[in-house]
């Protein structure tokens, strides 16, 4: 049963009030859904409460998000944080297995919301349908105790990690490729971040999402639920957590290793985030660019879908198409002067895109990522435009 639904400016609240009041007892019927969890060592009723006051955000709805919200809701955790601005398509039910057919076309966070409200009613979830961004992470990440990573890109990736370096928040990152996957718990207890691991991003043609390089539909699960697990570890303080160990999971051979890092003493520390418009970087929705374009705003329109996207659809005035991959190789193509806005089907590609030609400082102008992309354009600027 879905409780009261509380509007408030940061997201929409779903279920019994939340407090950080620590129960002296749980109800009988707490006692019965939490009974394994009771009797096992270093759980107990002291960690079930433990658990029901414990607020975890998870930033993603989709492979990884699905499992790990899930295992996070049947396990009691008290409220559970949702940020996705993306909507259910079939393409994503082969892996995402929050979603369902019912709920094609349905924002992630309103599906997953649905679903894990349904599984336990204890819990408070808090619904952010929106991006997280440098605009609104530090606001978002601070109302929660631990952020699970259940993105798809590294802009997502380097905000989550930058921002929980700030607050001193403890994240847990996971990441899927084809056959494999890789898990990692950072900035525990001040071990190392994102960066240490990983210093700076790679170009687009070498960090190619799901959509690109497929991924076996099982393996969020196994990720996922390796992420969940992390974070009940670390509410609980029991067992030992990957901080300083990549977890490296190949689904085709069942290999784990762990590879362990450390913390890079010569890394400047992270104390604010980088304002991308000042990076010649930014982003413009839909319906802002429509109106632009209409007011006699002509930026350079860069499509950076493969071949065989194009023929299914695309935004009238496109300049050029470039498949992303091809970025790097071809950035001679594009004009020196001038805006540009880069789309995708989703912006997902496209942003990586437009970064990496915004920090390239081939163009005088700004370059934005139409967010969204050409899915966002058929919603809300012309219906005629096929959705795929």
């Amino acid at each position: 049963m879905v409780g009261r639904a509380r509007l408030r400016t940061e997201g929409t609240l779903i279920g019994p009030p939340f407090t950080m009041t620590m129960s002296s007892y749980l109800s009988q019927e707490q006692r019965d859904r939490y009974a394994r969890h009771l009797v096992l060592p270093g759980v107990g009723s002291a960690g079930q409460e433990k658990l029901l006051k414990s607020s975890v955000l998870v930033v993603g709805a989709g492979g990884l998000g699905s499992p790990a919200l899930m295992y996070l809701a049947a396990a009691g955790v008290g409220k559970i944080g949702i940020v996705d601005n993306d909507k259910v398509s079939s393409s994503n039910l082969q892996r995402q297995i929050i979603h369902s057919s019912s709920s094609i076309g349905i924002p992630k966070v309103k599906s997953a919301s649905s679903w894990i409200s349904k599984l336990n009613p204890d819990i408070v979830i808090e619904e952010i349908e929106e991006k997280l961004t440098n605009e609104n992470s530090m606001e978002i990440i601070s109302r929660f105790d631990v952020v699970i990573d259940g993105t798809d890109n590294f802009e997502s990736r380097y905000l989550i990690g930058d921002t929980c370096e700030i607050q001193d928040k403890t994240w847990i990152f996971g990441s899927i490729h084809r056959f494999e996957g890789q898990v990692s718990t950072f900035n525990f207890k001040g071990g190392p971040n994102y960066r240490d691991l990983f210093p700076s991003p790679p170009p687009p043609e070498l960090a190619p999402n799901c959509s690109e390089a497929g991924v076996l539909g099982i393996l969020p699960g196994i990720v996922g639920t390796i992420q969940a697990t992390e974070a009940i570890k670390i509410i609980l303080d029991i067992g030992n957590c990957l901080s300083g160990e990549l977890l490296v999971i190949d689904a085709l051979t069942m290999d784990f290793r762990r590879l362990g890092f450390s913390f890079n003493s010569e890394r400047e520390r992270v104390t604010s985030l980088a304002d991308s418009k000042e990076m010649g970087f930014s982003e413009i929705g839909a319906k802002d660019f429509s109106k632009r374009r209409n007011e006699g705003w002509t930026p350079f329109l860069l499509d950076v879908r493969r071949s065989h996207e194009e023929q299914i659809s695309s935004i009238g005035g496109t300049d050029l198409r470039i498949m992303h991959l091809e970025i790097p190789s071809r950035l001679d193509e594009l004009p020196s002067k001038g805006d540009i806005v880069v789309y995708c089907r989703s912006g997902q590609r496209s942003d990586a895109v437009a970064r990496f030609i915004a920090d390239s400082g081939l163009c005088n102008g700004m370059i934005y990522n139409l967010v969204g992309g050409i899915n966002s354009w058929s919603d809300e600027v012309d219906s005629t435009v096929i959705k795929y």
